[in-house]
Formats: C-alpha cells, sequence, structure tokens
C-alpha cells in the first residue's frame, strides 16, 4: 500500500492509501480546528458547526444529504475533539466523486437556515444532558477540567449548556472565517481511490480558497485538580490523571506500552490485583491520550462507597510497584497488544484514512507502519521504568469522583500514599 501526498497552492492537502482488493473506500475532511480552538465565549462551537453542516446547505436539504450516501448504500458521519474535527464518509468505489461532492458541499457551502440551527441546537441540548445522565462519560470532561483548569484543553468539546443557548449563525460563520482555511483542512482517502482522480476532483473544490493565518492554540499547562460530586448513584466512579507526553515527545511510546501494562487490559496489574485478586471493581482500566503538547494518562474505575479507599490505595501502590519492578514479560505483552491494536486497526479503510489525517496534522507527513512499529519495538522495561518513576516523582495528578464519594479519599491522600 502506497501512501501519496499532494498539496494545492493555497495549502490545501490531499493524502491517500490505496489499499488493493478492497472495493470500498474511506474519504474525509480534518479540519485542524476544535474544542481547544475556542474561545471561552465560544465553547462548544465547533461541535455545534460540526452537527450544523449536515442540516442543509445552498443545494441540499438535510434528507438530500442523508439520502444521497445511503441511496448508494454509503454511510456518513462527523466528530469533533478537542484539536480536530471530521467530515467523513465510507462508500463503493464508483461513488467515491459523490461522496466528495457531499462533503465538500457542507464543509464549505452550510446554510445555517434560523430554523434549522433552532432545530439542532435542541438536540444537542439533548446530548448534553445525556452526557451529565452517564456518569463513566462525564466524569472524564470534570478529570479534563480538573488537570487544565480555566484553559480551553480543559473544557467539554460538547460546551456548557448557557452557551449552546446563545449560538446563532454570527458565531457559526465566524469560528469558520478564522479557523476553516485550505491550510487547516486535509483530504484523506483510503481503500478503493485513486489518487490523481481524487487530487483533480479536489482542485474543482477547495482550490479557490483563500489561505487564512494558522490559529494557534495556548500552551497546554497541566496542573493539580480535584473535582467531587456526591450523588446518590449505585456506584462510585473514580477517574485520577498524571500528565504524560504529548505525542510529538520521545516518551510518548514508553509512555503507551507502561499504561497498557498498568491497565490495558485482563492481564495488567490494576485488573489481575483489583478485580481478580480483591474483587474490588467490574470495570478498571487505564489508558494514554495525547494532544500536540501535553497528554494525560487516566485510570478509571467503578466501585462501591465502600471500596472506594482500599481501590484508590491499592492503585497507588501497584503504580508505585510497577516503576520499580515492571518486568520483561510484561513490557513484551505491551508492546505486543499496541502493535496488534495499531496494525488490525489498519485493516480498516476508515482508520486507515483518519491515520494518514492525523499523521499529516502532526508530522506533516506520514510515517509508514514501520516506523511505527520499530518505534514500540524499541520501548526497553528501562524506559518503563524510567517514564514511570518521572511521572511519580513530578507527583502532579488529578482526580475527579462522582457518585457516593463524600467518604472518599482526597487527592493530597493519594498524594502522600506515593510519596511513602
Amino acid at each position: 500500500m502506497t501512501c501519496r501526498l499532494t498539496t494545492l497552492p493555497n495549502g490545501f492537502r490531499i493524502v491517500t492509501e490505496h489499499m488493493p482488493g478492497l472495493a470500498s473506500a474511506a474519504v474525509g475532511v480534518w479540519v485542524n480546528a476544535g474544542a481547544r480552538h475556542e474561545r471561552a465565549d465560544q465553547n462548544g462551537v465547533a461541535h455545534f458547526l460540526e452537527h450544523m453542516a449536515f442540516k442543509g446547505t445552498a443545494r441540499r436539504s438535510a434528507l438530500q444529504i442523508a439520502e444521497e450516501i445511503e441511496d448508494v448504500g454509503g454511510y456518513i458521519n462527523a466528530y469533533t475533539s478537542r484539536e480536530m474535527t471530521a467530515y467523513y464518509a465510507r462508500v463503493l468505489a464508483a461513488d467515491v466523486p459523490l461522496a466528495l461532492d457531499v462533503i465538500a458541499d457542507i464543509v464549505l457551502n452550510p446554510a445555517f437556515e434560523p430554523r434549522e440551527v433552532e432545530v439542532e441546537r435542541g438536540v444537542i441540548l439533548q446530548e448534553i444532558g445525556q452526557a451529565l445522565d452517564t456518569p463513566d462519560d462525564v466524569i472524564f470532561d470534570w478529570l479534563q477540567e480538573a488537570a487544565y483548569p480555566a484553559q480551553a484543553i480543559g473544557r467539554p468539546i460538547l460546551g456548557p449548556s448557557e452557551r449552546v443557548s446563545s449560538f446563532g449563525e454570527t458565531d457559526l460563520r465566524g469560528f469558520v472565517a478564522q479557523h476553516y482555511g485550505p491550510g487547516q483542512m486535509i483530504l484523506a482517502a483510503s481503500g478503493a481511490v485513486d489518487h490523481d482522480r481524487l487530487v483533480a476532483l479536489a482542485e474543482g473544490y477547495f482550490a479557490h480558497l483563500s489561505p487564512i493565518p494558522q490559529a494557534v492554540a495556548d500552551a497546554a499547562r497541566f496542573t493539580t485538580g480535584e473535582r467531587r460530586e456526591v450523588k446518590s448513584l449505585e456506584q462510585a466512579h473514580f477517574a485520577l490523571a498524571f500528565e504524560a507526553p504529548g505525542y510529538r515527545d520521545p516518551d510518548f511510546y514508553a509512555a503507551q506500552v507502561f499504561t497498557g501494562a498498568l491497565g490495558g487490559g485482563m492481564s495488567s496489574r490494576l485488573f489481575q490485583k483489583l478485580r481478580e485478586e480483591h474483587g474490588l471493581c467490574y470495570t478498571i482500566f487505564a489508558q494514554t491520550g495525547a494532544y500536540a503538547d501535553t497528554g494525560m494518562m487516566t485510570i478509571y474505575a467503578g466501585t462501591g462507597a465502600g471500596e472506594l479507599t482500599q481501590l484508590s490505595h491499592l492503585t497507588m501502590d501497584e503504580m508505585k510497584r510497577a516503576a520499580e519492578d515492571m518486568s520483561e514479560a510484561e513490557v513484551a505483552r505491551a508492546r505486543a497488544q499496541m502493535k496488534a491494536g495499531l496494525l488490525m486497526g489498519l485493516e480498516s479503510p476508515s482508520s486507515r484514512a483518519e491515520r494518514l489525517a492525523r499523521l499529516l496534522s502532526i508530522w506533516g507527513r506520514v510515517p509508514d507502519v514501520s516506523e511505527a512499529v520499530a518505534r514500540i519495538d524499541a520501548v526497553s522495561v528501562a524506559d518503563v521504568r524510567g517514564f514511570a518513576a518521572s511521572m511519580l516523582h513530578d507527583g502532579r495528578a488529578a482526580l475527579a469522583l462522582y457518585g457516593p464519594v463524600a467518604d472518599a479519599p482526597r487527592l493530597s491522600d493519594l498524594h502522600a500514599r506515593l510519596a511513602a
């Protein structure tokens, strides 16, 4: 499989990867604009804009957008993250031109018809309400805010309901004007695609766009913070975060391997110690997410109110122990899991198209998969222990608790447990 990249004179990039033997393709536009690029008074507008893209253009109604893709058996969707917004479709090879036409239309020509703005406002407010009613969703927003207080990267992607209730066409068009320039967009496609044909089509849709200045998000500042929301629930929800490397940091892969060994699967230390040995929880895991200049290693568990203190203390103990005696077998297993996840994901053209866009955004190029595999293989036991020791020595952490948590340990208690 060969990756090809073309950059138009205005900075718009087209990147493709042909996958032999496939009858379908994934195609989409990724925009380097997300919740992190919003001002405080704009929080939620990037997500609102993503929704409005499907509510009609000058050429198509909301129903026509859905019907044109679904009439040919495809699907179309979008998402907003803290650093990107994506609009993408999966279709058969012959329908790639149609998919690109629809995607270009919804990205470049949203109508923002007042009635549709009001309809979608109601939908998003329902989405916010649903998130607030889902403890193991909302707790991660609270954790993010505790780790990055008073910063765009710490604010929720959906935005607060009071902000969403006030957005109008001017706010939506203003965000587009600030962030949706050709240099901020990447057209990525994978599967049964022809690069030269896609470039020719893309020129017709995007070559006329004028460049705009690249918006730079404020530098992230991970700090120590705690949020505790007491509510009568069946479970106490526990989420703990430490700062981890950003995706350009040399320690990125060591952090990923450490997190996998600590809490990435049924064989991980946290699962075996807290669930299998002590029966303290049904769900417990660790994961590491990365941004341009920071990252978060997160540990989550759902447990009973009476078990929360023991669970949190044992979690601290396992982290300390892992920094001291993580074994070669554990590191090898975590490396294998990481490689398998990467390679299995790339069997999907949708995952591969997303990878193309994200890597091009991060590095300005698309490294070969073998490069990532080599970096994973190069992570040693010493690297993993060194990263863990450095993270714990730094000591900064953020904590979010939700449910029957009035008597749960404070973050200061967990810090003391680490330092003991």
